[in-house]
């Protein structure tokens, strides 16, 4: 689940809206299979999906992060374990009932907290701490890019070099090292390798497909 930070606020709510449309559409289509029930925006700018596992839940929720920062819009999240007890819909994320929607809807609505990445686990509170720590450190990070070290650091995450980086904007290397410096992108990428192989691990242990992914 997800919504918009401050979004009443924006001056130009059409084109937001059109953009946040257009956002959680090119998703849909890349996440491909991932996602069993897709991102659906419920209300205004609040919108849930339902995907395979939390490792692709967790990717989803990034790609749609970097995403809407693109155009300078924030967004939050939260990823938790459904049960469902209906049908699952896979047209609409919508109309379906089941241990777990509430409890990420809550922790989504906790608006008090400054992280951007939510994680709800009930059986396993340490692990939920601990991933609740690494994503505060990732919202940290993230808030305090310029709009250069964002663009760099996300085509490094992607699997560009700093070479290729470099090339790509007609810099050199050592410009591309000093953006990976200011941007704390080793710890960013230490955070995340932490997140991703947690989830992987928890997916195994819930048993749910694509936990190799």
């Amino acid at each position: 689940m997800g919504d918009l930070v401050e979004s009443e606020g924006s001056a130009d709510v059409a084109a937001l809206h059109a953009r946040f449309n257009q956002v959680l559409e090119q998703q849909n289509r890349a996440a491909g299979t991932r996602i069993v029930s897709p991102l659906t925006i419920t209300l205004g700018d609040e919108f849930q999906g339902i995907t395979r596992s939390l490792a692709a839940a967790f990717e989803i929720a990034r790609h749609v992060r970097f995403d809407l920062m693109e155009a300078s819009v924030e967004c939050r999240f939260a990823i938790g374990v459904v049960t469902l007890k209906t049908p699952l819909n896979p047209n609409r994320a919508w109309n379906m009932m089941g241990p777990g929607l509430a409890t990420t809807r809550e922790r989504l609505n906790e608006k008090r907290s400054d992280r951007l990445y939510r994680f709800i686990l009930p059986d396993a509170p340490i692990i939920e701490n601990l991933l609740e720590a690494s994503a505060a450190s990732l919202t940290a990070i993230e808030r305090g890019w310029t709009e250069t070290q964002r663009r760099d650091i996300e085509a490094l995450l992607g699997g560009q070099s700093t070479a290729e980086v470099a090339r790509h904007r007609h810099v050199s290397p050592r410009s591309v090292y000093k953006v990976r410096s200011s941007g704390n992108f080793e710890l960013y990428d230490l955070h995340l390798h932490t997140i991703r192989t947690t989830l992987q691990a928890l997916d195994r242990q819930f048993g749910l497909e694509e936990a190799a992914t």
